[in-house]
C-alpha cells in the first residue's frame, strides 16, 4: 500500500456536485492499494499517518501529530499512485489491486485510522472525485508499506 501524505488546512471531496468528504487542519491521505497488500499492509500505514509527526509546535516545524492538534483526516482511494512510469509514455498499473481487494483495504485503512480516535472522513471509491486542499508548508511525505522508499 502506498500513500500520498499532505499537511493541510483544509481539504474537501466532491462528486457529481456534491462533497462526500471535507476535513479543516489535518491530513489529506492519497491511498493507492497494491495487488499483493493485506491486512499488515493497512495496518503499517494507519499505524505511521497516525503517528507522524508533522505540525508544527512553537520553533519546532515537525513535532506534533494530528491528534495533539485536533485534526482530521481525508482518505481518498486514489490507484494511479501505483502507476509505474519507468517505461514508454503511458503508465502500467500492473501492481493495484483489483477493485474488490482495494476497497476492501482502503475501508480498512479508514476504519484503522479512526480506531485510533482520528476523526476520518473519505472520498467515493471508483466514483470521478474533484479533491480540494490548502496545502500547510507544504509538507508532503510519501508511505509504502513494502519501504520501497
Amino acid at each position: 500500500m502506498r500513500a500520498v501524505v499532505q499537511r493541510v488546512k483544509e481539504a474537501a471531496v466532491t462528486v457529481d456536485g456534491e462533497i462526500v468528504g471535507q476535513i479543516g487542519p489535518g491530513l489529506l491521505v492519497l491511498a493507492g492499494v497494491a495487488k499483493d497488500d493485506g491486512p499488515a499492509d493497512v495496518a503499517y500505514i494507519a499505524n505511521k499517518i497516525a503517528s507522524l509527526r508533522i505540525f508544527p509546535e512553537d520553533d519546532r516545524l515537525l513535532h506534533r501529530t494530528t491528534a495533539e492538534i485536533g485534526g482530521s483526516v481525508l482518505v481518498v482511494s486514489q490507484f494511479t499512485i501505483l502507476g509505474d512510469c519507468r517505461k514508454g509514455r503511458r503508465p502500467s498499473f500492473d501492481q493495484a489491486a483489483p477493485p474488490e481487494l482495494a476497497e476492501r483495504l482502503y475501508e480498512e485503512l479508514a476504519a484503522a485510522l479512526a480506531k485510533t480516535g482520528l476523526p476520518v472522513a473519505t472520498g467515493r471509491f471508483r466514483a470521478m472525485m474533484e479533491v480540494s486542499l490548502v496545502n500547510d508548508g507544504p509538507v508532503t511525505l510519501l508511505l509504502d508499506s513494502k519501504k520501497l522508499f
